[in-house]
C-alpha cells in the first residue's frame, strides 16, 4: 500500500469557481479589441472542452468567424496578455474565494507533512493573482506546473508528469484534485488516484476513472467532509 505523500491541485473550478472571471475578462478584451464577440455562458460550456485560453480563442474563431481567424492568430498573444490582465483584475476586486473545504483540507495536509503541488494549464499570471488574492504571501504549494512548463494540456497528462518528477513522488504516493473530465483523464493517464468536485460548468460530465465524485470538499461520502483521512483510505482501496 502507497503512503500519501501529495495532493495535486487543479485551480480553476478546483480552488477557486473562477471560470465566470476568465469569461467576463474574455468579453471585456473582445470588446475593447474591436471583435463583435461576446462569449454566453452556453458558449463558453462549450469552448471549455478545449483547455487553454489561446486555443479557445482560435478554436471559436475557426468555427465561429473564419473571415477573422488570420487577425485573431496573429493578434492572440496581445489578446491573452490582454484577458490574463483583465482578470487579475477580477480576482483582486472578488477577493479570490476559495471553494468550500479547499482552505481547510490545505491546513489538513500542511498539518500531516503532506506536499502540495498546483497542476494546471492555465498561465502563471492568473495563478500568481489568484494565490495572492486567496493566501497573501503565504503561497502553501511546494510546487506549481503552468501553462508555461509544458507542451501539450489537459487532457494530456504531461502536467501532472512533471509534478509528479519535481515532488520526487511515483503516482502511487498523490492525490489529484480536479472538476473537469479533462482533469480526470489527465490525472489517471499520469497513474493518480482523482477526486472530483464539479464545478458551475463542468456539472454533467461524465467523471469515469475518478475515486470520488462529490460536490465539494466539505460534503463528501454520505455528507461528510473530504478530509486527509478519506483520501489515505482511497489509496488503501483494493484495486
Amino acid at each position: 500500500m502507497a503512503e500519501l505523500g501529495a495532493l495535486l491541485f487543479d485551480v480553476d473550478g478546483t480552488l477557486a469557481e473562477t471560470e465566470e472571471g476568465h469569461r467576463a475578462a474574455f468579453n471585456a478584451v473582445f470588446a475593447a479589441g474591436g471583435l463583435p464577440w461576446n462569449w454566453t455562458q452556453a458558449h463558453y460550456r462549450d469552448l471549455l472542452r478545449v483547455t487553454g485560453g489561446k486555443e479557445r480563442m482560435l478554436s471559436h474563431a475557426r468555427l465561429h468567424d473564419p473571415e477573422r481567424f488570420a487577425e485573431v492568430e496573429a493578434r492572440v498573444g496581445e489578446l491573452h496578455q490582454a484577458k490574463n490582465a483583465r482578470y487579475a483584475q477580477w480576482v483582486a476586486a472578488n477577493g479570490g474565494a476559495l471553494r468550500p473545504g479547499v482552505r481547510r483540507l490545505i491546513g489538513e495536509a500542511k498539518a500531516a507533512w503532506l506536499r502540495l503541488a498546483i497542476v494546471t494549464t492555465t498561465s502563471r499570471a492568473n495563478i500568481d493573482a489568484l494565490l495572492a488574492a486567496a493566501f497573501g504571501g503565504a503561497n502553501p504549494f511546494d510546487v506549481m506546473i503552468c501553462g508555461e512548463d509544458v507542451s501539450r494540456k489537459k487532457p494530456d497528462p504531461e502536467a501532472y508528469v512533471v509534478a509528479l518528477e519535481r515532488l520526487g513522488l511515483a503516482p502511487e504516493a498523490g492525490v489529484a484534485l480536479e472538476d473537469t473530465r479533462n482533469g480526470v483523464l489527465a490525472a489517471r493517464a499520469a497513474g493518480l488516484d482523482v477526486i472530483v468536485t464539479p464545478s458551475l460548468y463542468s456539472e454533467g460530465e461524465d467523471f469515469s476513472g475518478a475515486s470520488l465524485v462529490a460536490p465539494d470538499l466539505d460534503r463528501g461520502p454520505d455528507g461528510t467532509l473530504v478530509t486527509v483521512a478519506t483520501l489515505r483510505a482511497i489509496l488503501a482501496a483494493p484495486g
